[in-house]
């Protein structure tokens, strides 16, 4: 077992079968020593999103809920990496999150949703979960997804 899913299980937290693509991409890129995670919904373990996690932040969706769908796209983005490499202790550091945030007009507080998937990618992976980030507000996400989060991950070759 390796220590991130070590980790992993201390914080009580399960990783899903990664999801397969719902269009034409592929889930995970790698190249040379990176690996690229597509974003990830907030799908649960059933597959399914919860329907806490389905609109627009700021409209029928609660800041408190948008911040549970970033972290459970984080959830996925690891089920991915997990799928991809095998082994989890080859992440060496997360490089970027990227995170689109479901806004209704006039939200702001798109960090604070966001904050939700960088946490729990810091208090997984430590010091080497600390990112660079970029955080958009959007109009319309797939499924009506409150949060999709993409990933960039240095690995062990």
């Amino acid at each position: 077992m390796s220590a991130i899913e070590d980790r992993l299980r201390t914080l009580n937290i399960t990783l899903p079968a990664a999801a397969a693509p719902v269009a034409n991409y592929v889930p995970c890129v790698i190249s040379g020593s990176l690996l690229v995670v597509s974003g990830q919904l907030a799908f649960g373990d059933d597959g399914k999103l919860d329907p806490g996690h389905v609109g627009k932040i700021g409209g029928a969706v609660s800041v408190e809920a948008g911040r549970a769908a970033a972290q459970r796209c984080a959830i996925n983005i690891l089920a991915q990496a997990k799928a991809a490499l095998g082994d989890l202790d080859r992440i060496r550091r997360c490089v970027r999150l990227g995170g689109f945030i479901n806004t209704a007009p006039g939200f702001s507080q798109v960090a604070s949703v966001m904050n939700g998937a960088s946490d729990l990618i810091v208090e997984v992976l430590g010091e080497a979960g600390r990112h660079a980030r970029s955080t958009v507000g959007v109009a319309e996400l797939p499924f009506d997804c409150a949060v999709e989060v993409e990933a960039l991950f240095e690995i062990a070759i």
